[in-house]
């Protein structure tokens, strides 16, 4: 068991970190999060199953204040589609519910293995992907909003996740978005997809035996209080850094983290 001043420490710097890269990158930072809140809470004799269940629903439950935050450092920028938004919010939402409920009913190894194969699988794609032409036609299809939408909820309730990990490329790749358009928009719609998650994570989790103290479902809201104290205005920095950085740099930055962290939770390190 780490001692109590490390334990918190750990969750100062965990809050930076993500909360700079959800307004950078205009991801909602849970691909830090879930590792990390997962360690520690083992570290304290939560087992394992009990541990990514939680590391999923507070990681979940401190993205949504941190993207709240990202968004509205990205709208300054004028970079939030709002037509996307209400659409790809709306469906992810629901998708988010869903994806919350399945987690709470599968082992912990499957769990670590969908979430890491995930990250690799949209790194492998963003970097195989040639950046989209600057005279791209930006596509504003409501059905594919809505499609996609609910893929990258249930995405972002199974594995804890906001979600953007999925809705970036897409918008990048299939949608004529440019990168900070699509950071932009992401940090909005992570705000809709992370509330299904945490309401299902929350409802799924009330009187499960095991949990620590301060715990809501499977939500720790220790974790969470330090967490988002120290996030939230480190998004307003990202958010102001994403508006400095070439387009091209920050897609790169992007698909280096998920290709570590998907690697690291596979065990190749």
């Amino acid at each position: 068991m780490i001692p109590e001043f490390f334990y918190i420490l750990i969750l100062v710097l965990t809050g930076i970190g993500v909360g700079f890269t959800t307004g950078l990158l205009g991801v909602g930072g849970g691909f830090i999060l879930v590792p990390i809140l997962f360690i520690l809470l083992e570290s304290i004799g939560v087992e394992s199953t009990l541990a990514i269940r939680m590391a999923f629903g507070t990681s979940l439950a401190v993205i949504l204040p941190t993207a709240l935050s990202s968004a509205y450092g990205h709208q300054r920028n004028q970079n939030v589609v709002f037509k996307a938004v209400l659409y790809l919010g709306v469906s992810g939402f629901l998708g988010g519910l869903l994806g919350g409920y399945i987690a709470t009913h599968l082992p912990v190894d499957i769990l670590k293995t969908i979430f890491a194969v995930v990250l690799l699988l949209v790194a492998i794609r963003m970097l195989l992907f040639k950046e989209p032409k600057e005279d791209a036609i930006r596509v504003d299809n409501i059905p594919l909003f809505i499609l996609w939408g609910l893929i990258a909820g249930i995405i972002s309730g199974l594995v804890g996740i906001g979600g953007a990990v999925i809705l970036i490329p897409v918008m990048v790749l299939l949608m004529g978005y440019s990168m900070k358009e699509a950071g932009g928009t992401s940090s909005a719609v992570i705000v809709l997809t992370s509330m299904g998650g945490i309401i299902s994570y929350i409802l799924n989790g009330l009187h499960t035996p095991g949990l620590p103290p301060y715990s809501l479902g499977y939500i720790n809201l220790l974790q969470l209080v330090i967490l988002i104290i120290f996030s939230i205005p480190m998004a307003q920095i990202g958010a102001w850094a994403s508006h400095k950085f070439p387009e091209k740099l920050l897609r790169y930055i992007f698909i280096m983290i998920l290709i570590f962290v998907s690697l690291e939770i596979l065990g190749v390190f």
